[in-house]
């Protein structure tokens, strides 16, 4: 009952209590506007309070979704840094495939080419081998031209050659020459009448020593055959044959005519009977059919010289003649050992130097065939 009591007395307000009906002018306003001040103030905090609680809320939130995202993303990333990985890896195997295979086609291209020039070597010396023989061979023709050449001026109807017509030569001749053939030897074909038409003895009636000082020059100079006459076996022929025996009368023609046939530009043929005016100098020293040139006597000339191009011709005697011929002949014969086209034994090579000389010496004295 006492409960019940104070629950009414709180319900109801006391006896006795005053309670104000109508507040008074000061005092008016002053119980509302506290109270909304306060309610203002619970108001504006509680918003507060809800902002802040909002936007926490939403950091959180954002904190949260963003960790997810750069989860994501990290998970992507190295996803793709796997797949780079292993690209990586493809294209390092392929590069290192690639330098293998490129070594080993540049060997392969190295060796072919080695190989290459091993065989443009190896067919540039047979070329050059081939080159060397052909020219060798061009020699050698050259060479036999010009002995026909020799051997088809030198002979004429009056004063035939009888190495052209072996049925002109006595049988001790052509004994004599059988072992000097052309074919063996390829030396005593290409000398002229002088040569061929003086008559030696016999061979074997000859008695023959071989001069070791002689023999020694020509073995040297056959180990390096040259036509520079500073070596000495040259020296002694020039000083002892081929001097003499082209000293004339005139001596600067006699100049001329060494220089000739010491470059194998002399040419000899028989004065036609129409002699053709061909001479561009004076008769005084050309000569003509009845004065010699070299020697400047009256000779009945049967040939006339020239020296190279210079289409100037001199008369000469038979004399003469056989004394040009007979050096002519030596020079021809030391040009075909130089150039290897001569295959005998060095001692019968020397023999025949020696018959050569002994021919240079008999013309030089004035011993000529009558054919001449």
């Amino acid at each position: 009952s006492q409960a019940h009591f104070e629950e009414d007395s709180q319900k109801q307000p006391a006896v006795g209590h005053w309670k104000t009906l109508m507040p008074s002018k000061g005092s008016k306003e002053e119980p509302e506007t506290g109270c909304q001040d306060a309610g203002g103030v619970d108001e504006t905090q509680s918003t507060e309070q809800l902002n802040v609680s909002r936007l926490r809320s939403s950091s959180v939130e954002i904190r949260e979704k963003g960790s997810e995202f750069l989860k994501e993303e990290l998970h992507k990333a190295q996803k793709e840094l796997k797949l780079k990985d292993k690209e990586c890896e493809r294209l390092s195997k392929v590069r290192e495939q690639l330098e293998q295979e490129l070594e080993e086609l540049t060997a392969s291209l190295f060796e072919e080419a080695h190989k290459m020039v091993r065989e443009a070597n190896t067919k540039q010396a047979a070329s050059e081998k081939q080159l060397r023989e052909a020219r060798g061979k061009i020699d050698m023709l050259q060479a036999e031209v010009t002995a026909l050449k020799t051997l088809v001026i030198t002979s004429t109807p009056s004063s035939p050659n009888r190495e052209l017509h072996p049925q002109l030569q006595s049988p001790s001749k052509a004994v004599f020459r059988k072992g000097h053939g052309r074919n063996k030897s390829t030396s005593s074909a290409m000398v002229s009448a002088v040569s061929q038409n003086v008559t030696p003895e016999p061979v074997s009636h000859e008695c023959k020593e071989v001069d070791s000082i002689l023999f020694a020059e020509f073995q040297a100079w056959k180990e390096s055959p040259t036509l520079d006459k500073s070596c000495s076996f040259l020296d002694r022929i020039y000083r002892e044959d081929v001097g003499p025996c082209l000293d004339f009368t005139k001596q600067e023609l006699s100049e001329l005519v060494r220089v000739a046939v010491e470059q194998n530009t002399l040419t000899i043929e028989p004065v036609a009977s129409q002699t053709l005016p061909v001479v561009k100098v004076s008769e005084q020293e050309c000569g003509g059919p009845k004065k010699c040139a070299l020697s400047g006597l009256p000779r009945i000339c049967k040939h006339r010289i020239m020296l190279g191009d210079s289409g100037n011709y001199y008369y000469i005697s038979p004399s003469c003649r056989a004394r040009i011929t007979a050096v002519c002949n030596f020079f021809t014969y030391v040009r075909y050992i130089q150039q290897g086209l001569v295959r005998q034994d060095v001692e019968l090579m020397y023999w025949e130097v020696m018959r050569l000389r002994r021919e240079m010496s008999l013309a030089k004295l004035g011993f000529y065939p009558s054919e001449m």
